[in-house]
């Protein structure tokens, strides 16, 4: 085992089926807005990937696709693991906040995206440690020593509800 985790998932909107394919949902902006903003920001910081997942159609859970299989997956996860561990003695989840200055600094290019995302997004300092960890996990995943300005994206794309 590589190291718990914790999922959790919320519905979207009151009905749970807000951009459904068969257009199920008839909940109304504001119904949605107000179900939504019943999930406190400090929570919403302590969740690291904050991500909306589509239902899929019908159509496309018969098709097969061509893809990674999950052996390959399971073997990057694997390596950029044992990364972490060789680089910091553990995980990036794990670190703390001098940790995360030590290990996580982004090159120029990550650090000036990161600093607009700051004052776009309202990041809290929470939530900035979050994606600079996030941002190290997707480098390591890619077996680059450097965040780069490419994984401050990603990171701060899976930050979706911070955008309101």
């Amino acid at each position: 085992m590589i190291g718990a985790s914790c999922k959790r998932a919320t519905q979207l909107c009151p009905c749970g089926y807000l951009g459904h394919p068969n257009g199920k949902c008839r909940c109304t902006p504001d119904q949605v807005a107000r179900y939504r903003s019943k999930i406190s920001g400090p929570l919403l910081d302590r969740i690291d990937l904050q991500i909306e997942v589509p239902s899929v159609p019908q159509e496309d859970l018969t098709r097969s696709t061509q893809g990674e299989s999950s052996a390959a997956i399971c073997a990057r996860v694997a390596t950029a693991h044992a990364l972490q561990i060789d680089r910091q003695d553990k995980p990036n989840a794990r670190l703390g906040t001098r940790d995360i200055d030590r290990y996580c600094t982004p090159d120029v290019k990550g650090a000036d995206l990161l600093k607009q995302a700051i004052g776009r997004l309202g990041l809290s300092a929470r939530a900035y440690h979050r994606v600079l960890k996030v941002a190290r996990t997707i480098a390591d995943l890619a077996a680059l020593p450097t965040v780069g300005a490419g994984h401050v994206a990603e990171a701060i794309q899976y930050r979706r509800f911070d955008r309101g």
